[in-house]
């Protein structure tokens, strides 16, 4: 599976996410709880500069305005690195001014215990708080300059350590999402297994009783269903059409004793004639129904030998040319490479032959059909190509099932079927999935026409003698 459609990468993305998510908001709550934390330190700071200010005021009640300057001058310019500082009366008279401030003047705070922050020329952003005793106001100001340069520094910090978060919890959650799915995974990997030809495995069942055991045992209980309906649908084909043998054999007989009545009547012999063609047909569909049915359940054990790919490609060309030539149709075979396969010399010859007679089937008068025999590595590809009209898209992974058949047009436009029962590709992908190889059909890119390729092991791949 595609590592990016694949549940475990979705659910560590989603984790990652989340654990990021989660961080930037924590993070970006810090921020703001830095910013302010450090707005009320400078609050309580310019109210200690305040109360501090206004007790050396206090200290004499006769001080005059004019002498409020000398009284406080040397603290505020001792303090001038930290506040601005600004006093009037209730007038607006200003009646102090910090020499850091310039020709600045602080905006007024109506009110005692008001915080605001300003951007003042030359200064910028500063928290300026106001207060007022014993008739007098006071503004005590300082610079955010330091508290920004604090929250800039945290910003890039807190970019870096949310990009750590975001690849650890990556991580953590690929891990997280590997261990909690491992169940899963062990339940899609037994049921992988479990095929037409592999019926009896079943799902190992958790230790503990969760919705995954539940999962599990409801699968095997489907399984179980399933594996009895196979049974039953290969106990039916195989007993039906041997059962059926020996009644079709009776009418066949029976039908062969009238040919003498009948041969006075032509009439009555043609359709006699097409009478035992027709039993013919049943008894041929009875006998591919009956080797499906062995080859299916496991009970047709073939005696395997080596076989040169070589002298299986000579043995099919003759059957195959003559049998082109009866339907004006040409057989070649292109390439045909040389290697050892271990198989049933008959059943591949069968194989072989029901594919090429597809083919004929398919293909109009001379049209021509190709057989090409490579090594690839340790396979055995076998293309057969056909100059027919094809199979539909959406209908090719149908061409194997039984009794599937299609329409083509003949030259004068009427329908044609491809005749026979429609059981000769099953039996071919039947024969190949025995040997442990496979069929797959597709449509000729170059022109209209077939192509089904039939892949074989190979135990050597060698030169011949």
């Amino acid at each position: 599976m595609p590592l990016a459609r694949s549940f475990t990468t979705r659910l560590a993305i989603q984790f990652a996410l989340l654990a990021t998510a989660t961080t930037a908001v924590v993070l970006v709550l810090v921020g703001w709880i830095l910013a302010r934390q450090g707005q009320h330190s400078l609050e309580v700071l310019h109210e200690g500069e305040f109360r501090e200010l206004s007790q050396m005021i206090r200290s004499d009640p006769g001080l005059r305005a004019t002498e409020i300057g000398r009284r406080i001058g040397q603290d505020t310019d001792n303090d001038a690195g930290l506040y601005f500082t600004q006093i009037h009366d209730r007038n607006g008279h200003i009646l102090f001014r910090s020499a850091n401030l310039g020709a600045l003047v602080l905006p007024h705070l109506d009110g005692s215990g008001v915080h605001e922050t300003v951007t003042l020329p030359g200064l910028g952003p500063v928290r300026l708080s106001g207060y007022s005793a014993d008739g007098l106001h006071y503004e005590i100001a300082s610079t955010l300059s330091p508290l920004r340069h604090v929250i800039e520094d945290y910003v890039r910090v807190a970019a870096v350590l949310l990009g750590c978060v975001a690849l650890a919890s990556l991580a953590i959650g690929w891990g997280f999402a590997r261990m909690t799915l491992r169940p899963i995974r062990a339940i899609r990997e037994t049921a992988g297994r479990i095929g037409a030809d592999n019926l009896r495995e079943r799902i190992p069942l958790p230790g503990c009783r969760d919705e995954l055991a539940a999962l599990a045992l409801l699968l095997n209980q489907m399984f179980d269903r399933l594996e009895a309906a196979f049974h039953q649908s290969r106990r039916f084909t195989a007993d039906a059409s041997h059962e059926l043998k020996t009644p079709l054999a009776l009418i066949r007989l029976n039908a062969e004793r009238l040919r003498p009545s009948l041969a006075s009547d032509p009439a009555a012999s043609a359709h006699l004639a097409d009478m035992l063609e027709e039993i013919e047909q049943l008894h041929r569909i009875m006998e591919s129904l009956l080797f499906l049915a062995k080859a299916e359940s496991g009970a047709w054990l073939a005696p395997m030998s080596r076989v040169a790919t070589t002298s299986l490609v000579d043995a099919l060309a003759g059957d195959a040319e003559a049998l082109a030539e009866e339907k004006g149709v040409r057989f070649q075979v292109g390439r045909s490479d040389y290697a050892l396969a271990l198989c049933e010399p008959t059943l591949v010859h069968q194989l072989l032959l029901n594919i090429v007679t597809n083919a004929v089937r398919a293909c109009s008068p001379q049209g021509r059909i190709t057989l090409d025999s490579r090594i690839e590595g340790t396979a055995w590809q076998l293309d057969v190509l056909d100059e027919g009209p094809g199979v539909p898209p959406e209908q090719l992974e149908r061409i194997f099932q039984r009794f599937v058949r299609f329409e083509r047009p003949d030259r004068e436009g009427a329908p044609v079927g491809r005749r026979g029962h429609g059981l000769g590709l099953a039996i071919a992908q039947s024969i190949a999935t025995l040997h442990g190889g496979t069929l797959h059909a597709s449509n000729r890119p170059d022109r209209p026409g077939l192509c089904v390729r039939i892949e074989l092991p190979v135990i050597r791949d060698a030169a011949p003698a």
